[in-house]
């Protein structure tokens, strides 16, 4: 057995590729100086995309900044994730504007309706300086329909206020909003469990 104070030749090698790594990593960060606000997206067919998003504004509270959701599509339903955010009123605005997804309205003037709305509490938030991030939770299926014109949605985000970050989330982005995102974000289904007939779960899915 080897004593505490012997060194193994594979202990040393590690030793010297980790400080070489540091050296690497620490030279890196010396250069990267600059801050902005960022525009960050999460799309794709995968799960997590929403779930990504909240685990951005759970790291925002944790730094005491204010932060902004509003939900596009989504509604008629009280997630989780509701009610955790409803402890933390001081810091976190909270905007559900949809009527449920497509196929539960079956009615495209009501979703239309209802997208125009919630893009207008999104400028709201925008335009009001507290806000540290802003989450646009399902706004690409909002464009995607052509609820909403992509150019004129890209054309706003991108002329945000230089501090503030904001992400995107849902399926199909469009190629402008992510030709313009500082951060994009691809969830790739590899397995899901609804495939194998298990249904959607309180605490999981919602």
């Amino acid at each position: 057995m080897t004593g505490d104070s012997e060194i193994t030749e594979d202990e040393q090698r590690w030793t010297r590729k980790m400080e070489a790594r540091a050296a690497l990593a620490e030279a890196r960060c010396a250069e990267h100086t600059r801050e902005k606000g960022l525009l960050m997206v999460h799309t794709g067919a995968g799960k997590g995309k929403t779930t990504a998003a909240l685990g951005l504004i759970l790291r925002a509270v944790g730094h005491g900044f204010p932060v902004g959701l509003v939900q596009f599509v989504k509604g008629g339903w009280s997630p989780g994730e509701l009610g955790a955010l409803a402890r933390f009123p001081e810091l976190v605005t909270v905007r559900v504007l949809g009527e449920g997804f497509t196929w539960v309205t079956r009615s495209r003037a009501r979703d239309e309706t209802a997208a125009r709305a919630a893009w207008e509490q999104a400028l709201t938030l925008i335009a009001e300086p507290s806000y540290r991030l802003i989450v646009l939770d399902e706004l690409t299926i909002a464009l995607r329909y052509g609820f909403l014109n992509a150019a004129e949605v890209v054309a706003a985000l991108t002329a945000r206020r230089p501090g503030l970050h904001i992400a995107v989330t849902g399926r199909n982005a469009p190629p402008e909003l992510i030709e313009a995102a500082d951060l994009v974000t691809e969830m790739t289904l590899v397995k899901h469990p609804y495939q194998a007939g298990i249904k959607a779960q309180q605490g999981i899915e919602f």
